[in-house]
């Protein structure tokens, strides 16, 4: 039938007006999970920066010093991660029609500052002692105390990788995974300053403040790392292969759909728009060519939570 020929499906339905609803609450859900998380982070950091920067001063310990600043640069992270999130979940207004998630990735762009300059400041301390010990001025050896606080900062650190990790995952925010990683290059400088520090109590100090070069290092890559996947999710990336595959399979799977003529997607901060046309039987009535787009919409929002919105367009074809 002509009329088949343009039609555009939106949530119109009970069901459709169910499935909105039940959108609606998420926001709330997902930020009691940042909330609490960051809070743990908040309280976790400065405990254990606070134990490390006392160690370092006390063990002569430059590497575990910086290692201390590193950690007290969490806090601060994830004070953004948090005001990040509020702004991200404030429900759409006249202003911003489409919603504030793409403010998750300007708190993850400023997260990335955060870290590159505090690996910078690292970088060059480390390079500066460098300096003074290659024309000859003495190193202090660190004590046993730096070589215990580096053990306790990664096993602290890496547990709140996971931690973190697992709750970015749960509720898709891409400020709290950048955190994440930030306890992760956070236990990695560890690492190194373990093996610095273990280094000069050998009788190598020149390897303490090597140690703090390559911590240097670590956090500029994660900071990089943090600010190239912000940007693609502030300018319309779309999602992964595997991902669009996987739709590609549900929306063939609606009965009533013939083909798929066009499948595109893009991320809005920790959401996702999905535009999609399928191809049905042209000689259907209206109303039965609405229902196949209908099942088509409610089959994408409820197998991919992230869906924000998704848009149907049905093309008639004619057996």
């Amino acid at each position: 039938m002509e009329q088949t020929k343009k039609l555009n499906m939106t949530a119109m339905s009970d069901k459709t007006n169910s499935n909105t609803i039940a959108k609606k609450e998420e926001p709330a859900w997902e930020h009691k999970v940042a909330m609490k998380v960051s809070g743990v982070s908040i309280a976790v950091n400065l405990l254990l920066s606070l134990f490390k920067l006392l160690a370092g001063i006390l063990a002569h310990s430059g590497a575990m010093i910086s290692d201390a600043i590193h950690s007290a640069s969490d806090v601060g992270s994830t004070f953004v991660v948090i005001v990040g999130v509020n702004l991200s979940s404030k429900k759409s207004d006249k202003e911003h029609q489409y919603g504030h998630e793409r403010m998750e990735c300007v708190s993850s762009i400023i997260l990335s500052g955060l870290l590159l300059a505090t690996g910078i400041g690292i970088g060059m301390n480390g390079i500066e002692n460098i300096i003074k010990s290659t024309s000859g001025a003495s190193i202090a050896i660190p004590g046993t105390l730096a070589l215990i606080a580096a053990v306790v900062s990664i096993v602290v650190k890496e547990w709140m990788f996971w931690y973190t990790r697992s709750a970015a995952k749960k509720i898709n925010s891409g400020a709290l995974m950048a955190d994440a990683w930030h306890h992760r290059s956070d236990a990695m400088s560890s690492v190194g300053a373990f093996i610095g520090i273990l280094g000069a109590r050998l009788g190598f100090p020149i390897l303490d403040p090597i140690a703090s070069v390559a911590i240097c290092i670590l956090i500029v890559k994660a900071s990089v790392d943090i600010f190239r996947d912000a940007i693609d999710k502030m300018v319309d990336h779309s999602c992964d292969e595997a991902t669009e595959e996987s739709m590609r399979e549900v929306i063939m799977g609606v009965k009533g759909v013939k083909g798929i003529d066009l499948l595109q997607t893009r991320l809005f901060g920790s959401k996702m728009y999905v535009d999609i046309e399928i191809s049905a039987d042209g000689t259907i009535p209206l109303d039965e060519a609405h229902d196949i787009a209908e099942n088509v919409h409610h089959t994408i929002e409820s197998k991919f939570k992230n869906v924000k919105h998704c848009m149907v367009h049905v093309n008639p074809v004619n057996e």
